[in-house]
């Protein structure tokens, strides 16, 4: 009996180390993050790509905006932030151990719409396409355009403006450019990840970037401002507007690259380009940051997420152009690498 009882005891303390073993082999180191949805989708196959080639590695993203991403990380639910707005320095005071942005990616914000049966480039003047978000030009034949686009027929349509509904680093992006090219636009609205929009009953308001597009497609008329990849994916029109040399230029790679070649980067890795100089420059385009913690409690996520950025200035800048987002300029990856071992 006691040999039996013997061999029970063993095997019981068999079971449980081969169950702690199992456990162990199945523990992952779990990341989250959130923020900006106009990195999201070229994010989306970063992590996931990231995910098969670090076992045990889980990075779960919410793409809720940048305010939201922002505001998350200030409570310290995530373990990282994007943003197309950067942070301002009086949030990154309130962060205990420091903060370190990085400019991961970059790309251009377009001006969608709906024009049933046109088929024709839109062309929109630097001194029209801010008219249209300020309330000033109500009907798709106002003179303003049809001289803009001669040989075209434009509707005798009413303009529905469709603009962001949350805290959003496109807004931002998109309202600091029409403050750069409108004095009315900058002593009106200004510039932010929310503005005071102009009331008026033919302005509709849409979470995120998909939402925008979402009401666009359905809305005869409609015009909104939206992230190039997402419109691209999404089959909508985008109109080419005219640069700060008198150009006219579509949204691509090369427009992008144009304009953000002139970038000067500040101590904290922000640079913006909010009316660029260059006849081939497409007129909005910007980086966007993901956000780190300088002082991680866990050494081993600390770890990880360096290697999650040295993933994304290597195999994940292969992707940035098949996504239709620009490619960091390699000096920019060079900063980006060294300021990357603040991550401790």
């Amino acid at each position: 009996m006691l040999e039996i009882a013997f061999h029970r005891v063993v095997a019981g303390v068999l079971v449980s180390l081969l169950i702690s073993a199992s456990a162990a082999g199945d523990e992952k180191l779990r990341l989250s993050g959130s923020g900006a949805s106009f990195p999201a989708p070229l994010y989306d196959e970063w992590f996931k790509r990231f995910s098969k080639s670090h076992k045990g590695v889980l990075i779960a993203y919410h793409a809720k905006g940048s305010g939201a991403g922002i505001h998350d990380f200030l409570d310290g639910v995530v373990d990282f932030a994007a943003s197309d707005s950067a942070m301002k320095p009086e949030d990154i005071a309130k962060v205990p151990g420091g903060v370190q942005l990085l400019p991961m990616t970059a790309g251009e914000i377009v001006l969608a719409y709906n024009l049933p049966g046109m088929t024709a480039e839109l062309k929109l003047p630097r001194s029209v396409y801010p008219a249209f978000f300020l309330g000033e030009i109500r009907r798709w034949n106002d003179a303003r355009i049809v001289r803009a686009n001669p040989g075209v027929t434009l509707p005798d349509l009413p303009i529905t403006v469709v603009r962001r509904a949350d805290s959003s680093g496109t807004t931002f992006v998109f309202t600091s450019h029409l403050s750069a090219v409108s004095p009315k636009w900058k002593d009106g609205p200004g510039a932010g990840n929310t503005v005071e929009w102009p009331h008026f009953d033919h302005f509709v308001a849409a979470p995120k970037n998909d939402g925008v597009i979402e009401v666009i497609k359905r809305t005869p008329g409609a015009i909104g401002y939206v992230d190039y990849v997402q419109a691209r994916g999404a089959g909508v029109a985008i109109a080419s507007l005219q640069n700060k040399a008198g150009t006219y230029v579509m949204p691509g790679i090369a427009g992008g690259e144009a304009t953000l070649a002139d970038a000067r980067f500040a101590e904290d890795l922000i640079a913006w380009v909010l009316d660029p100089e260059a006849a081939t420059a497409y007129p909005i385009a910007t980086f966007s940051w993901m956000i780190f913690y300088k002082d991680n409690s866990d050494p081993d996520k600390a770890r990880v997420l360096r290697e999650l950025v040295e993933f994304g200035l290597t195999e994940g800048q292969k992707q940035s152009a098949e996504l239709g987002y620009i490619p960091l300029p390699e000096a920019v990856v060079q900063r980006v690498r060294s300021a990357a071992g603040n991550i401790r």
